[in-house]
């Protein structure tokens, strides 16, 4: 086994959130700031954002929504005006008191999110059904100021896209979070591969103001879940709160219904804790910055360095592509770019050229393949896409094993006492057992998946009737 010559990081097993503040910081993903609970996104943890942002703009632009921009900052007044949304984020609002060396005459908040102003707006253009349905997403940042802050999982700021859309009719409004929680998971599934488990958030864990909150939950190495991305029905209670009414086709006024969804780069997280190991960051390749890393191998002997640069623009065709021709030994590249993730190591020295070959090593398995230059091209997008698929199986294989079923209180508290993961458990609807799951375990709801199983027929707490399966489990 090669020496490690890059600076070790923690054991994953021994402790799972030192190991991932080791590999946001070793591999260069982020840094802390001089601004406590901010943090700098370094260029390596950007271009990882600016992949998964393409991808989602690309299918949000398919369905027809449009990009958008609103203030960052928000009249109390403005934010008061919807009495259960307010009160939800409250305790996480930073507000601006002073222009310059003056005193506001009302307090602007700096947005947590930016239903609103959307809502604001909305009131002042929408007058007839031929105005509906509005379809506006923003990329942007929100300010939510969290007491306890870890790099991409929690940060007082953090980046996001924010979906906001009003329909005229409850159905088409429906239909249209479900939609955009089936893009979420497509995105997971096919460009990070993660598996992901689609419900129904409970009547507790919903979105302030909301009617319904949908989300996509994933299980992470450590057993733990998160919440990957949340769609929402507003129904018409943001309607009314801010008067925005349309004439419909029969004349009559009424009040449309509203969505928001939203992802952020908490997805950034998850993909360290589903795919890392303890060499470092392992990339899928869709959202991997660079995709393979040409190694020349006895860099200093003739033609090796012009070979490796007519492979590299060979590759860059295809491929995101980068040479390392510094003076660094190989083994502290070999061990560089597998801290970064780099899904592909292109290994390429005098022998190779002389057999006309390329040895290729797999960042997930660390297989070493030999190719013939000739099908270069060829070999690396195949190889591409078997780590794509074996990464997204080898976290489904994960995630399977650590999701436990409990039928009785008895089997859901061994469960809870001695293993973390979901686990999959009837519950009555009560929110006094919801609470009482939480307050003895720790653990909470994360949904009612769409694909409902009927394990039992009693509460796993309580013991009364169930109405719902629910994934459950500790939760980032």
């Amino acid at each position: 086994m090669e020496k490690n010559l890059v600076s070790e990081i923690t054991n994953m097993d021994e402790d799972f959130a030192q190991w991932y503040t080791d590999i946001v910081k070793k591999a260069e993903l982020a840094e802390y700031s001089i601004v406590k609970g901010f943090v700098i996104l370094r260029p390596y943890g950007y271009a990882i954002w600016e992949l998964i942002q393409q991808d989602l703009d690309r299918r949000f632009k398919e369905c027809g929504h449009e990009n958008v921009y609103f203030p960052m900052l928000i009249p109390e007044s403005l934010l008061q005006k919807e009495k259960d949304h307010v009160e939800g984020f409250a305790p996480e609002v930073a507000w601006v008191t002073h222009g310059g060396n003056e005193e506001l005459s009302e307090r602007l908040c700096v947005r947590p999110t930016s239903e609103t102003l959307m809502c604001d707006h909305w009131a002042r253009i929408i007058q007839s059904y031929n105005d509906l349905p509005k379809l506006y997403n923003q990329w942007c940042s929100v300010v939510r100021w969290e007491k306890t802050t870890r790099p991409f999982l929690r940060t007082r700021e953090f980046l996001w896209q924010e979906g906001h859309t009003i329909h005229a009719t409850k159905e088409e409004a429906i239909e249209e979070t479900e939609r955009m929680l089936n893009i979420y998971a497509d995105h997971c599934i096919e460009v990070l591969s993660i598996p992901v488990i689609k419900g129904k958030k409970t009547e507790k864990e919903k979105f302030a103001g909301a009617d319904s909150t949908y989300s996509i939950e994933a299980l992470m190495h450590d057993g733990k879940a998160l919440q990957a991305g949340t769609s929402h029905y507003f129904g018409d209670n943001f309607a009314k709160a801010f008067d925005i009414k349309f004439a419909d086709k029969d004349g009559t006024l009424k009040y449309p219904h509203e969505t928001s969804w939203g992802l952020s780069t908490r997805i950034v997280g998850a993909i360290i804790m589903s795919h890392g190991d303890n060499s470092g960051l392992v990339l899928p390749p869709k959202v991997a910055p660079i995709q393979v890393i040409i190694i020349p191998i006895a860099q200093h002997k003739v033609g090796v360095l012009e070979k490796a640069e007519e492979l590299r623009k060979r590759l860059l065709k295809v491929t995101r592509v980068k040479m390392d021709s510094t003076d660094k030994s190989a083994g502290w590249k070999f061990s560089e770019y597998e801290m970064k993730g780099v899904p592909i190591r292109l290994e390429i020295g005098p022998k190779d050229i002389s057999k006309n070959q390329a040895v290729l090593v797999r960042r997930d398995t660390r297989e070493k393949i030999v190719v013939s230059l000739d099908e270069l091209e060829t070999k690396v997008l195949e190889v591409l896409d078997l780590i794509q698929n074996n990464l997204y199986e080898k976290a489904k294989t994960l995630r399977d094993e650590k999701t436990y079923v409990a039928k009785t209180p008895e089997e859901f508290k061994e469960i809870a006492d001695t293993k973390n993961g979901f686990i999959k458990a009837m519950w009555c609807g009560d929110r006094a057992c919801e609470d009482k799951i939480k307050d003895e375990y720790a653990i909470t709801s994360r949904n009612i998946p769409f694909d409902e199983e009927r394990i039992a027929d009693t509460c796993v707490c309580c013991g009364k009737e169930a109405k719902h399966l629910v994934y459950w489990g500790r939760a980032y």
